[in-house]
Order: C-alpha cells, then structure tokens, then sequence
C-alpha cells in the first residue's frame, strides 16, 4: 500500500477519533448539566469575613442551598484588592460548582493594575446582577459644609485645599471621590488608609474634609452627631436617611456612585447551568429574609438576566476607565 494512502488513511482515522472524543465530551458536559447540581458548590467571596460583600455572599449562598438542594459553602480569599478572589474563579473549571459574589472591582481592577492574570470581563460568565448600596457624602460635624454646592465651591475657591479619605487606592470610596472632583470641576487630595475604620477616625477629627461610603458603615456615626451627610448618590432617598437628598437634588445627577454586587462564574459555564442559577438566584432574592437582611445593609436588591448583568458590566467598566484615567490613579 502506498506510503501517501496510508498516510491519508491515519489522517481520517486521527480526524474520527477527535470527533469521537469530541462528542464524548460535549455529551458528558451535557448529561453533568441536566443533572446539576450533584454536590456542594463552592462560593468565592474575594473579601475577609463580616463586610459587606461576605455578608451578601452568605445570605444569599444559605439561599441557593435550600433551592439548588446542595450546600453552597463560602470560601473567603481576601487579597489584592479582591484580585486573588478573582483569579481562584477565572482558572476554575466552567461546570458550574465554583461561583464568585463580585464587587465594583471586577471591572475597575483591569485598570488599575497592568499586570493582572484575568480580564474582569471577558474571563467571567454573567448569572445575575444582586442588588447595589448607594455612597453617602459625608462631613464631620464641625464642617463648615452645609450643602454639597458649599464643598465644591469650597473646592474651587483653593484648589487642592479639600482632602478626602478611603480604604485604599482603588477602592469605591477613592474612585467616589475623584468622580465628585470631576464632576464638581475642582481639586482634592486623596488620602489612602488600611480600610474604613481608620478613614472614619481621621474624618470625625476632622483631618480630612469629606468622603463618601457605604450607608452601613456611617449611619452609626450619622445618628450620634459624629459626622453629617450631605447627600446620597441614589435615585431616590434611602429610607434609612430620609432627610439626607440625593445627589440630582443636591444638582449634581452625574455623581453616581454606588457600591455593588454581581454573581459570576468562570467563563464557559453551560447555559443550561447559567440558567437555573439565574431563575435560583432571582427566587433566593425575593425571599423576604434575604431582602429584609441585604436591606439592613441599605442595599436595593436588582435581580436581572445573565444578559443584562453582562451589559452593566460592560457600561460600569467604560463609566470608571474615564474617572481612573482622567484622575491618573495606579494600584501598581
């Protein structure tokens, strides 16, 4: 037999063989999705235990346990500004039994650092948005600041005058904060501390001017006089500060800055996969436990398609690499 047949003939055989395994796999991939889920499902939260994130992690992870039949079990990796929680998910195989509760930084954090091994958009597979907190603008109590419209023309009478804290470069409260100086059309030295805590202390001594967190970690302070808010960056006024306007009424709709969470696979999860944890995870949020707990965070829960999760992603990303850009913020 010519050598050429022979090697035509291996070729084919080669070329079957592949097919074959080819089909073997998809067929197994779908048999494993019809089934699922057939054991525990690790939930990667990229934050320490007791904030805001893990607690939104684990209330809904007690959730999806009662409705998906499995136990979903938490698994904290703080670090790296939530990048070694990301990471652990985007190498994770897509079947579905590994799902990360992610923050503002899924999208910010391909900006901030240059040399990341993931890309917050594209190594991730969409479930369902979860719900968002607005940022309150606070001062402290001796402030001469009565108004948001007093803090930027304060800031625009002496450039670079009006300091400003947060939990780090990079975090919602910094990105906040160079968006208001944006917006507002003036100048504000950013001041990076070890997390909130310490922000905090520093704001009710009034070394620094303003800053802009999450309700649960200032409405403590807001009810004993420690500090005063000025505004919500919200749609609407939160019931837990009544009093306090949002950021349109105060005459700057443009800063928009919230505090949010998206539930995530790693990218290739099976549709049919995605698409019972999207209709799981949207009856988990219409719990009445779950919403009256994510509400005592100040949260408003947004349940959505894994479509629109995508979309929000995406507007998010291009929204905050404009604020980063323009600011000139490095995390590395």
């Amino acid at each position: 037999m010519p050598h050429s047949m022979i090697t035509r003939r291996s070729f084919g055989a080669s070329l079957g063989a592949l097919g074959l395994a080819g089909l073997a796999a998809r067929t197994s991939l779908a048999r494993a999705a019809s089934a699922y889920p057939v054991k525990p499902i690790r939930l990667v939260v990229p934050f320490a235990a007791g904030g805001a994130v893990d607690t939104v992690g684990r209330t809904l992870g007690e959730r999806l346990s009662v409705t998906l039949g499995q136990t979903v079990i938490v698994d904290n990796r703080p670090g790296a500004n939530a990048n070694i929680g990301a990471e652990i998910v985007a190498k994770a195989a897509p079947d579905g039994y590994t799902l990360f509760v992610a923050a503002n930084g899924i999208v910010t954090n391909n900006i901030l650092y240059q040399h990341l091994s993931f890309d917050g958009l594209r190594d991730f597979e969409a479930i369902s948005l979860l719900g968002y907190a607005p940022l309150v603008l606070v001062v402290p109590t001796a402030s001469p600041f009565k108004s948001v419209k007093d803090l930027v023309d304060a800031g625009r009478a002496k450039p670079g005058d009006l300091a400003y804290g947060s939990a780090g470069v990079g975090s919602s409260g910094q990105l906040a904060g160079a968006l208001m100086a944006k917006v507002g059309g003036f100048e504000a030295l950013h001041v990076a501390y070890k997390g909130g805590a310490p922000a905090l202390v520093d704001l009710i001594a009034g070394r620094l001017s303003f800053m802009l967190l999450n309700p649960l970690e200032v409405l403590p302070h807001i009810r004993a006089g420690r500090i005063r808010a000025l505004a919500v960056s919200a749609a609407e006024r939160v019931p837990m500060l009544p009093g306090v306007p949002t950021m349109a009424e105060a005459g700057y709709p443009k800063v928009d800055a919230t505090v949010w969470w998206v539930l995530l696979g790693p990218k290739g999860v099976p549709a049919d996969i995605v698409k019972r944890l999207n209709a799981d995870t949207t009856a988990a949020l219409a719990d009445a436990g779950v919403r009256n707990r994510l509400g005592n965070l100040g949260a408003t829960i947004t349940p959505s398609s894994p479509a629109q999760a995508e979309e929000f992603l995406k507007s998010e990303s291009s929204k905050w690499a404009d604020v980063i850009r323009s600011a000139h913020i490095h995390a590395d």
